[in-house]
């Protein structure tokens, strides 16, 4: 019997510690899912497209952004949040806050292969645990032959602007469609679910989606 089938986009920017901690709850949930065919592709989002290309300090960012006293305390939660699924934040090495284009670039490149969801998972852990920063030419052309990703050529695109009208449109489809927060998970192309659900709420609503999909319409 022919398994139902589903598909996941997943509405993310890599440096967004929600999307990481969302991962982690999708990974569980789809460990629990074996007779349901769930096909997932990561979409492109910016928390901040005004960071420029060369990224910033990301003390003085956060600072502006939350004020100073607060850092700490987003920080603490988030790691709290973050051991619970296996995520060890270690926000005291993150030293720069990085435009993300050219990231999404390489998470779109990596689709034909089949990889995405692996890249996705190399850029948080590199940010968020190792704090390197997934803006560097250098970062992202290690990630593109540590995932036999034709390094050369991706070298070569990022040097350009090959895609990135695609990745700002993609951009601006998800924010027409009320996307103004990440992660955001859409099912089946018609159902949304918004932020770093728990796993058994990932789990009901794949179901869920891919019943109502398989149904016979009226």
């Amino acid at each position: 019997m022919t398994k139902p089938s589903i598909t996941l986009d997943i509405v993310s920017d890599a440096v967004c510690p929600w999307c990481y901690i969302g991962k982690r709850k999708l990974d569980a949930a789809l460990a629990q899912i074996d007779d349901i065919d769930v096909t997932i592709s990561w979409r492109p989002f910016q928390l901040d497209a005004t960071i420029p290309r060369g990224g910033i300090s990301r003390h003085d960012y956060m600072a502006r952004k939350f004020g100073p006293e607060k850092i700490k305390e987003i920080h603490e939660r988030l790691e709290g949040v973050g051991k619970e699924v296996g995520i060890n934040f270690a926000f005291d090495k993150i030293t720069r806050s990085p435009n993300t284009l050219d990231a999404h670039r390489l998470i779109r490149w990596a689709q034909a292969s089949g990889k995405q969801t692996d890249v996705v998972e190399r850029l948080f852990n590199l940010y968020f645990t190792q704090g390197q920063d997934i803006g560097s030419f250098d970062v992202l052309v290690q990630i593109a032959k540590d995932f036999d990703l034709e390094a050369s050529d991706i070298a070569t695109a990022l040097q350009t602007d090959h895609h990135v009208k695609d990745v700002q449109e993609e951009i601006a489809t998800a924010s027409r469609m009320g996307v103004n927060g990440v992660p955001f998970f859409i099912l089946a192309g018609r159902y949304g679910v918004s932020g770093a659900q728990p796993s058994d709420v990932l789990v009901e609503v794949i179901r869920k989606a891919a019943a109502e999909t398989a149904a016979p319409q009226a």
